[in-house]
């Protein structure tokens, strides 16, 4: 027999999920921040790129809004913070579909508007296009379903959504161990960094279905301790 959790014990489950986002988010963080820095005049921290000096528009957009969208992001999968603090969660909300599309529609804007940076390639050029695409029409199908009181989906989406914008933390490890395994080149380098995105996408699919299937193993196992 399963022995129930005491009275008044509180289970943490899940408590390193936001810190662990962050922790994925903390380079490209740094990086988008001090490229934001850098066009809107100040010290140059980075190595400087014509591109966004020429047209900075899009780029603030996008690095402003992505740095907003990862940290306010990562707490929304903590389920105490949900549960403890429904109202913020519903507000933060609101706030990350804003960012949300803001990301997905600045990176179409960023990939369309500038040329292809030295070392990139077609491959690059049309995963971002398709990444930029999906996200936006991920947090479009996550609002909707919400406004229609479906949490379950509303969660997948969303989640798609998050770790697709969080594509750029992975890629420093996908490019940085690719190359290294398999050498470097315009291919190689597009491919690791596609790679990012379609890992991230995995471990999302993989976290939405996983508790239906615990929730399914509950049932089944509380069905056979009755029989």
């Amino acid at each position: 027999m399963n022995q129930a959790p005491a009275p008044g014990r509180v289970v943490r489950t899940g408590w390193w999920i936001p810190p662990a986002l962050l922790a994925l988010a903390l380079i490209p963080i740094a990086g988008g921040a001090g490229r934001l820095v850098e066009v809107l005049g100040g010290p140059e921290v980075l190595p400087s790129d014509p591109r966004f000096a020429a047209s900075p528009v899009p780029l603030v957009i996008h690095v402003a809004s992505a740095i907003a969208y990862a940290i306010f992001g990562a707490f929304q999968f903590s389920g105490r913070l949900r549960r403890s603090h429904p109202g913020w969660h519903r507000r933060t909300g609101r706030l990350l579909v804003v960012l949300g599309l803001a990301v997905a529609f600045s990176g179409l804007w960023m990939t369309l508007a500038y040329a292809q940076k030295a070392g990139t390639g077609d491959i690059l050029w049309v995963t971002r296009l398709v990444v930029s695409a999906v996200m936006g029409a991920a947090v479009i199908l996550g609002l909707a379903a919400i406004r229609r009181r479906d949490v379950t989906r509303h969660r997948a989406w969303m989640t798609r959504a998050y770790a697709l914008a969080l594509g750029a933390g992975t890629q420093v490890f996908t490019v940085g161990f690719g190359e290294a395994l398999f050498g470097t080149g315009v291919a190689n380098h597009d491919l690791m960094m596609a790679a990012a995105w379609a890992i991230n996408l995995a471990v999302a699919e993989w976290v939405i279905r996983r508790p239906a299937r615990r929730r399914t193993t509950s049932g089944r196992t509380a069905l056979a301790g009755a029989s």
